[in-house]
């Protein structure tokens, strides 16, 4: 029996119109395997979390530049928890400064990446905690 792919959802909140990183992520993980639904633009926190739960995601990546980072990861991260899907993994990128990544990692993002994040990193990381996340919900 083979493992079901890691299904990550990328999305791109808000009116910032700037998805090239967006996309540049969403190619990097298809071509690491992995299954990929891309919201496009100009999504709201209510469509990305229910395209995550539409479709059995183990995470949403969400690619911000508009500065409303905190809104946005705090928005979608409490939705997945009233939702009872708080064990989707919410990590993301794009333009935040590093002194804010610790707001936003204690507020429940699994982890931040920055402008020049080689892809790599970004898709071992990912790897790493959907594993990790599939270990413990076989242990409950």
């Amino acid at each position: 029996m083979s493992e079901r792919k890691i299904r990550v959802v990328v999305a791109k909140p808000g009116l910032d119109g700037h998805d090239r990183g967006a996309k540049v992520i969403a190619r990097a993980f298809r071509d690491a395997g992995m299954e990929v639904i891309y919201t496009g633009l100009r999504q709201t926190p209510e469509q990305i979390v229910e395209t995550a739960i539409q479709e059995d995601a183990d995470a949403i990546g969400i690619s911000i530049l508009s500065g409303a980072h905190e809104h946005y990861f705090r928005t979608i991260i409490d939705m997945l928890k009233e939702r009872s899907a708080e064990d989707i993994i919410v990590f993301g990128g794009g333009v935040i400064p590093e002194n804010e990544v610790p707001s936003l990692l204690a507020m429940g993002a699994g982890a931040v990446f920055g402008p020049g994040t080689p892809t790599t990193e970004s898709i071992e990381w990912l790897r790493k905690a959907v594993e990790a996340k599939r270990a413990k919900e076989v242990q409950s």
